[in-house]
């Protein structure tokens, strides 16, 4: 065969559409905390629109509302739970050690 003919032939991998994240029945909306908790990563940053696969408008509708259940507390700023357990630890535990004079 070819090269030429190569280029034009269509490979014969099939692949699988995704859902989109939004359905059109879905409101975004801050006080719609199920929806935007699948935009927000572990350690509370907003995902990207490339990771979220949304569209352009659908992506800065789920910014306002992410920042707007910022500001009104119902989500945090940042989640850093796992920083905040290990200095505590070490605090503990530098405590507890006796000091030898």
């Amino acid at each position: 065969m070819d090269k030429s003919k190569r280029l034009f032939l269509k490979s014969k991998r099939s692949f699988r559409r995704r859902l989109p994240p939004i359905q059109s029945g879905d409101r975004i909306d801050y006080r719609n905390m199920s929806l935007i908790s699948r935009f927000i990563s572990e350690q509370g940053k907003i995902l990207s629109r490339r990771v979220n696969r949304l569209t352009l408008k659908q992506q800065r509708l789920i910014t306002i509302a992410i920042k707007q259940a910022r500001i009104l507390s119902l989500l945090p700023f940042l989640n850093n739970e796992k920083q905040f357990e290990r200095r505590e630890s070490t605090a503990r535990t530098r405590g507890l050690i006796p000091r030898n004079k």
